[in-house]
């Protein structure tokens, strides 16, 4: 890929695996009966996002513990309702569906064989890696994920943007600068605070109660940062009694929550530094005999297609 300007592809891999899971129909099997929808739907998503966004490295980036237990001993209600079994020693097991937790080995050597790295950290989720890769990239960054804690990563002066899933494959939404202030009234840089104080009861945090997503926003146009709000309220100044109740009320939750909200930006990683090759022709047919065996018909063809080959 000579002609194209570097740029790396950080994919929020189980958050895509996810989606193609519940966007595929689950009526194609392997051979021998075993589902493999979200394999073939992310396949499909790879190679979409590939042929879009021309990336020149692309690194699948992995929940090596989806709830870290450093998270959770500071706010233990986070992602307390996902747990289905406590590991003492850890990670705690996830709610996962049994047909798509099945796939994931396959999921691993579908990325193998289109040379796509997985990069995981231990006690850390994807986000973390997420965060880390894209703070020390040094060309411009796609983060494709459908999940909206990642906006706090945005920077465009840095060619860091969010491709957000949220609304579906088929309508993509570039999130920038300008997005993440039209959509919230804050900065991508304020963004870890607005969500500390908003709080998200899908990873079970409670944020600041009676503090939405306008006084959010609106505290944070006046005093900056979290710092700065907490400040203004112990002083007794810059907001209403009723508000400045509400923040000092939650200074136990404010002490510990942002810990759990940031995302991890200075993980040891070895960032892998290979780009994308086109696939040679052992590679080629190596990944289509794994197709033929699982049944994944022309959702490999496609990925293989996006990637590029080579003839010899």
């Amino acid at each position: 890929m000579p002609d194209r300007a570097d740029k790396l592809l950080l994919l929020d891999t189980a958050s895509l695996y996810f989606r193609a899971f519940y966007g595929v129909p689950d009526k194609v099997t392997a051979p021998d009966g075993s589902p493999i929808n979200a394999a073939r739907g992310l396949l499909d998503i790879i190679a979409k996002l590939i042929t879009l966004y021309e990336p020149t490295h692309v690194v699948a980036c992995w929940d090596d513990d989806w709830r870290p237990q450093w998270r959770v001993d500071l706010i233990p209600s986070y992602k307390a309702h996902r747990v289905v079994e406590v590991v003492p020693a850890g990670p705690d097991v996830e709610e996962v569906p049994d047909p798509l937790e099945a796939q994931i080995p396959l999921i691993r050597e579908t990325l193998a064989a289109l040379r796509i790295p997985i990069v995981g950290v231990a006690e850390h989720e994807a986000d973390d890696v997420i965060g880390t890769l894209a703070t020390h990239a040094t060309i411009p960054v796609d983060i494709v994920t459908g999940d909206r804690d990642l906006f706090q990563l945005v920077d465009d002066d840095r060619a860091v943007r969010v491709i957000y899933t949220a609304r579906g494959m088929s309508n993509l939404e570039i999130v920038t600068d300008a997005v993440v202030v039209a959509k919230y009234g804050v900065l991508p840089s304020q963004y870890a605070d607005f969500a500390t104080m908003r709080g998200d009861a899908s990873d079970g945090l409670p944020g600041v109660p009676g503090v939405g997503e306008k006084t959010a926003a609106t505290l944070l146009k006046e005093h900056g940062d979290l710092a700065g709000i907490r400040s203004a309220a112990e002083a007794g100044e810059g907001m209403s009694a009723g508000v400045r109740a509400k923040v000092l009320a939650a200074s136990a939750y404010l002490d510990v929550a942002p810990t759990v909200v940031e995302v991890a930006r200075d993980l040891e990683i070895t960032a892998p530094t290979e780009p994308l090759l086109p696939l040679g022709p052992d590679e080629v047919d190596a990944a289509l005999a794994l197709a033929e065996s699982w049944n994944l018909g022309g959702s490999m063809a496609r990925a293989i297609a996006a990637v590029g080959t080579t003839a010899d």
